[in-house]
């Protein structure tokens, strides 16, 4: 810990704070005479502001665990407090973007890639995402084609791509002022609840998991009242909120078992993107490939064993809001969503995708977890398996690019490389 220098006007840098946040507090001491940020459990105290002023606050979340205050967005009346600090909530244009939540396979620092590849060899105005994931590559599609297609099994997906992507109306000062109630929720007033029962004192604090379940049977309770739209961006600002707190590794498969769990819960909207001519779908890929023609197909279906319905059960629980019988240590409900491209028949199946694919070209992701150590991260579909369907359908590129992926255990990928398939369709069979 750093030394302190005086006892009667603490300097914000004083404390035991990471290089990220240090630089993020000294970029406002001009503007407070002194702060005292506690992170202790819930305690965020802030002490003493000069002259009354009018000071702009808000809780910056693209750290993982942890809490900086900025002097940028939040009008709050300066004054003292003796209990534990609450944000108002005003976005400014900081909300959550879409690609800021931890998830296995996020394709976001590799768009620039994908992209360039895509613009080389394809043409056309329509694209189709039809594994979406995170959905930013659906949303960077929406500002290179015309028409674009997302689409994902998981409810929760499904939610946040009507969160970020959804067309109908909202009213962002509602959501705002929404959003504000809820961080000045007190958790000891508030009774337990499903979310707190199963899930607090594990993934969550029990404080923080009262909060959440009571949030998500509030938004429920008020959804007639809510714009469709604004029901989703609620949806899914309460999971990018709780991923930036889950006492996890990024999934839900496991908690970290500890003796206390730190209270830290705070909501933010998301910032829906605007600039989007998408539509939305929840279905199997391989039923909704009959029903659609697109001029690329973009598939980037899960390879290994890891059923995403199971790393990322306690978000389709939160979002299907059923409260089903939950099991085991990990606290997870009776399998449902469960992908074949997870077994040992997803070659077939994604043989099966390609030929019925009505496309003019197909892009396909890959990377080479086929060497790993762990069975769980082998892929089910080998390289050369996916290089011979492609190449019955048309003429057939590979691209290859060395990449660090996201990786939520403790399995070591040496040597690891992003594939990227281009395939132009021969003529009768798109």
């Amino acid at each position: 810990m750093v030394k302190k220098t005086n006892k009667s006007k603490k300097s914000i840098i004083d404390y035991n704070f990471t290089r990220q946040e240090k630089q993020a507090f000294s970029n406002i001491e001009n503007e407070l005479s002194y702060i005292v940020a506690n992170r202790k459990l819930s305690r965020k105290t802030i002490e003493k502001y000069p002259n009354d002023i009018d000071a702009k606050i808000y809780a910056l979340y693209e750290t993982i665990q942890g809490f900086l205050f900025d002097i940028k967005q939040c009008g709050f009346k300066a004054q003292s407090y003796d209990s534990d600090y609450k944000l108002p909530c005003r976005n400014g244009n900081n909300g959550f973007q879409l690609h800021s939540r931890r998830y296995i396979g996020n394709k976001y620092k590799l768009i620039d890639w994908i992209f360039s590849i895509i613009k080389s060899e394809c043409e056309g105005r329509s694209f189709t995402d039809i594994f979406a994931g995170t959905g930013v590559v659906g949303a960077q599609a929406s500002k290179e084609f015309g028409n674009v297609i997302m689409n994902d099994f998981l409810y929760s997906n499904y939610a946040i791509y009507q969160g970020f992507f959804g067309d109908r109306a909202f009213n962002k000062g509602k959501l705002e002022d929404i959003v504000g109630q809820y961080n000045n929720l007190v958790q000891k007033d508030l009774p337990s609840n499903y979310f707190s029962k199963y899930f607090g004192n594990k993934y969550f604090s029990l404080q923080s998991a009262k909060i959440i379940g009571y949030i998500r049977q509030d938004i429920e309770n008020n959804k007639d009242n809510l714009s469709e739209k604004e029901y989703y961006i609620l949806l899914a600002s309460l999971i990018y909120s709780i991923d930036k707190i889950a006492n996890t590794v990024g999934h839900f498969d496991a908690y970290f078992k500890k003796e206390s769990v730190s209270d830290k819960f705070l909501m933010k909207l998301i910032e829906p993107i605007k600039e989007s001519s998408i539509t939305i779908f929840r279905e199997d890929a391989n039923k909704l490939i009959k029903l659609i023609k697109t001029d690329i197909l973009y598939i980037d279906p899960p390879y290994n064993s890891r059923q995403y319905s199971r790393f990322y059960h306690l978000y389709e629980t939160l979002i299907k809001w059923d409260m089903p019988k939950l099991y085991g240590v990990a606290l997870k409900p009776f399998p449902e969503n469960m992908s074949v491209y997870c077994k040992t028949g997803a070659k077939f199946k994604f043989d099966e995708l390609v030929k019925n694919a009505n496309a003019n070209y197909i892009v396909v992701s890959y990377n080479n977890t086929y060497d790993s150590k762990s069975g769980s991260s082998r892929n089910k579909i080998s390289l050369q398996e996916i290089e011979r369907t492609l190449k019955a359908k048309g003429g057939t590129k590979v691209f290859e690019k060395e990449y660090r992926h996201f990786n939520a255990g403790n399995t070591d990928f040496k040597n690891h490389k992003e594939f990227l398939f281009v395939t132009k369709v021969k003529n009768g069979q798109n």
